[in-house]
């Protein structure tokens, strides 16, 4: 019998769905997890096997294999964890099989059977709801997939709590969204005097969405201009949020769920590397020019940076402010 749990991987903002299908044969007791995982995907054996002896739970004494299709995909991160487990326990009959037909999972799982949050839950749930599935994320991240809209979901604190839910034991009741904050006041075009030209220069590119550079003596005002585009600009729309939000939901940047429709401000120093500028490293991350979706990029001294590195700005960000 194989046992299948849908998951997600990310690309960029994009959530492609994974399956995690399980296994169970009489043979050498071995546990493997294939399907082209990074480190982090290879030590979820561990994590189930101390998250399973914590619920008074062990692997049956056969060979496991945690297949993660496609296997072409390269899979990275924690949140494989929660899949390979429900799939395990649905091989062992813990679960009905049946039970998870209706779900996408993503989770860490702790050794003490908890789940941990992870990074990109509102992408998850938007992809899950695309697949016509449910989302079981962690309890953390609740508020922030539930603002995917009619995507159902289900925010376990532990994994015991999940087995006694899919049991009818007990009854979870759906996360609701996490708080709108509202966008906080910031510097205003009014307090500058003067610099009309510059002034007009601000709203044409605040109306339009164009890229503007400052050029002018020290003590110009330059900066000061700059930093009071936000306030030319209006709150985000409603897709333009969900956008933003993805984005910052797959950096790590959503805190307990709560969305803001202030447009994103993001200052990189000149000194910034180029992954940190543009995104990339060993696990792809947004960078600066990213974060900035939607909003402005603000670079701050633009002869010190690398000439590479702003054409990349200028070229990739819309509305970019440079001075």
């Amino acid at each position: 019998m194989v046992a299948r749990v849908v998951t997600v991987a990310f690309e960029g903002v994009e959530a492609r769905r994974v399956d995690v299908e399980v296994q169970m044969t009489s043979g050498t007791v071995y546990f493997a997890v294939v399907g082209l995982g990074d480190k982090a995907v290879a030590e979820s054996r561990e994590r189930v096997r101390s998250a399973f002896t914590s619920l008074g739970l062990a692997l049956p004494a056969m060979r496991i294999v945690a297949n993660l299709a496609p296997a072409d995909l390269p899979k990275e991160g924690s949140h494989y964890d929660l899949p390979i487990a429900l799939a395990i326990m649905a091989a062992m009959g813990i679960i009905p099989a049946d039970a998870l037909n209706d779900w996408a999972a993503v989770g860490e799982l702790g050794l003490d059977g908890q789940i941990a949050p992870v990074p990109g839950a509102l992408p998850a749930a938007v992809a899950a709801s695309s697949m016509g599935l449910g989302l079981i994320c962690p309890e953390a991240c609740g508020p922030e997939a539930a603002w995917a809209g009619d995507c159902r979901i289900l925010a376990p604190r532990s994994l015991i709590s999940l087995v006694n839910h899919f049991r009818g034991l007990q009854i979870m009741s759906p996360p609701q969204p996490g708080q709108m904050i509202e966008a906080a006041v910031g510097p205003d075009l009014r307090d500058v005097k003067g610099q009309e030209g510059a002034k007009r220069a601000l709203e044409i590119a605040a109306a339009g969405g164009h890229n503007l550079l400052f050029v002018g003596p020290p003590g110009s005002g330059k900066s000061m201009l700059a930093q009071r585009l936000p306030g030319l600009l209006p709150p985000l729309s409603p897709a333009e949020l969900l956008e933003t939000s993805m984005v910052h939901s797959v950096a790590g940047l959503i805190a307990k769920g709560a969305l803001t429709r202030a447009r994103p401000f993001r200052a990189p120093h000149h000194s910034a590397s180029m992954a940190a500028l543009t995104g990339g490293g060993n696990r792809a991350k947004p960078g600066e020019v990213s974060l900035a979706h939607n909003g402005v990029l603000f670079l701050d001294e633009l002869p010190e940076f690398h000439a590479n590195m702003a054409q990349t700005h200028l070229e990739a960000n819309r509305g970019a402010t440079v001075s």
